[in-house]
């Protein structure tokens, strides 16, 4: 119900309810923080590794060529919730972007949210 395609000691991976294309991750970790740099090393290193895996999975499921990786940090950046960080990771095709967003003010995002989760769900399972 709540999209989360997989968990780890110190981190989570989810999809975007609000995503910009299909297949739209954030990788969050589960201690709230705002600054990249104060979170504990073992967090950070949990993190990356959930966002390497993050890519493998957008790249199998998707077969992906291209990714935009990136994260807001506080509030000045476009940070939603400044006190909590998290990654965006979202997987990019040749030509993939259209006049919608430009002329019509919106997105064309051709695959639900539940179909997006079954896709990534049952690829993170061929991998564990």
């Amino acid at each position: 119900d709540h999209g989360i395609i997989a968990y780890s000691d110190h981190s989570y991976i989810v999809l975007n309810r609000f995503p910009y294309t299909n297949g739209h991750l954030l990788v969050i970790p589960y201690l709230h923080e705002g600054d990249v740099d104060r979170l504990p090393q073992d967090v950070q290193e949990d993190l990356h590794r959930m966002l390497m895996r993050a890519v493998s999975l957008l790249k199998r499921a998707y077969g992906c060529r291209a990714m935009n990786i990136g994260m807001n940090m506080g509030a000045a950046a476009g940070a939603g919730i400044a006190a909590h960080l998290h990654y965006h990771v979202l997987p990019r095709w040749e030509g993939d972007t259209n006049f919608m967003p430009v002329i019509g003010g919106t997105k064309v995002i051709p695959e639900s949210l539940d179909d997006v989760y079954q896709r990534l769900k049952a690829a993170w399972s061929n991998d564990a």
